[in-house]
């Protein structure tokens, strides 16, 4: 089969699938519709992939190249000819494909374009329509992003759920791995919040920065690392450096797929406080190291916590709230802290092996191809 992969720019999340696509029998062209504007995956296509080269993927995508784009894009399947799209984020991605009326077309939501960005202004409302209504499968991360396109009309029979998933034998408790980070901040007695989150308001950072310095005032212990960058940096380190914390919180930047691991395994509590997510990839990598979570409570982070189970939620945008998640979380039991960090290993291991939930990504295509073959639903 021949599998024309297109995709917004070239992030961790593409050379995931990517990388699984590049282990399977079917020919794989990659197509990304911009460059930028910050790069946020280092490693190069894994091979196998052949990327195409066309007017796109050169600069930050603006609505008003579509036309001269779509264009170019007509040119490239006609050329290519493939067996199949598989194309996201909706609203700027899959509507390419979705004009051309190309058939058969897998979309795959992203979380936030239908979450977010299907109801922001008359465009995007009539693009949703045009891609929703021209999709034979639509790939959802979580019962969330599904409800929703099903709130579109889209037919359920024709949605498949599969969390994106992570490599658990690469995320994977081994709390020696991380104590010589540790030690080299000089934090071996600490209590390690980590957050791995772009540093935008969607991914409410703010909050995030606010419950910190709330418990770090209460506790002494507290220390925090941050991962990534964004546009709220100045932000970030003012709300700190007004606090007299800047000593308590590090700073470390991009780190690589390859290394992040340790940074999940040298901390004792994984934080997040987005507004709006899918299936949150860095909350399946920190369940998969073990890592106990509190995370706001939003309709697809209960799709992975439990209270008191795997970690915590808090109601979102209460900065007071997941301050009192982490002080909580500080001043428990060592063993109940590890039993929280082994059913979170368990819920891991359960729904987010990619291994695993990739092969519903390959039945779909399957099914998108040959409709009319009997095949269990993915």
């Amino acid at each position: 089969m021949r599998i024309l992969y297109f995709s917004l720019d070239y992030t961790p999340h593409d050379h995931r699938f990517l990388a699984a696509l590049a282990q399977s029998e079917h020919q794989v062209a990659y197509l990304r519709l911009q460059r930028g504007p910050r790069q946020t995956e280092d490693r190069p296509l894994p091979p196998g992939v052949r990327q195409i080269r066309w007017r796109g993927g050169q600069r930050p995508y603006r609505r008003r190249a579509l036309p001269a784009l779509w264009w170019d894009f007509r040119r490239v399947v006609r050329a290519e000819r493939p067996d199949l799209i598989h194309a996201g984020p909706l609203q700027t991605v899959a509507l390419f494909p979705a004009l051309l009326r190309f058939h058969p077309l897998v979309s795959m939501s992203w979380g936030y374009d239908l979450q977010r960005d299907a109801e922001r202004g008359p465009f995007n409302r009539w693009a949703t329509r045009q891609v929703l209504g021209h999709s034979d499968w639509l790939i959802a991360d979580c019962q969330a992003v599904a409800q929703r396109a099903q709130a579109w009309g889209f037919p359920p029979e024709r949605i498949a759920l599969v969390p994106w998933g992570v490599d658990l034998q690469h995320f994977s408790p081994q709390p020696a791995d991380g104590r010589s980070l540790r030690a080299r901040l000089g934090w071996d007695d600490a209590f390690v919040v980590f957050h791995n989150r772009s540093w935008e308001p969607l991914y409410g950072v703010d909050v995030m920065a606010q419950a910190f310095l709330r418990a770090a005032r209460q506790e002494p212990r507290l220390r925090l690392m941050l991962l990534g960058g964004g546009s709220l940096a100045p932000l970030l380190h003012r709300l700190f450096h007004d606090a007299q914390m800047l000593d308590r919180v590090h700073f470390f930047g991009q780190v690589s797929q390859r290394d992040l691991p340790r940074y999940y395994r040298a901390a004792d509590l994984y934080v997040s406080a987005s507004h709006t997510d899918g299936s949150s990839v860095s909350l399946m990598e920190a369940l998969a190291c073990g890592l106990p979570v509190a995370v706001s409570d939003i309709p697809s982070n209960r799709e992975w916590v439990t209270p008191g189970q795997e970690g915590w939620l808090f109601p979102d945008g209460d900065a007071d709230a997941l301050a009192a998640r982490i002080l909580q979380a500080v001043r428990l039991p060592p063993a109940e802290r590890a039993a929280l960090g082994r059913r979170a290993r368990a819920r891991a291991e359960a729904q987010a092996d990619w291994a695993r939930n990739f092969q519903r990504v390959l039945a779909v295509y399957r099914r998108a191809v040959h409709p009319s073959q009997k095949e269990p639903a993915p």
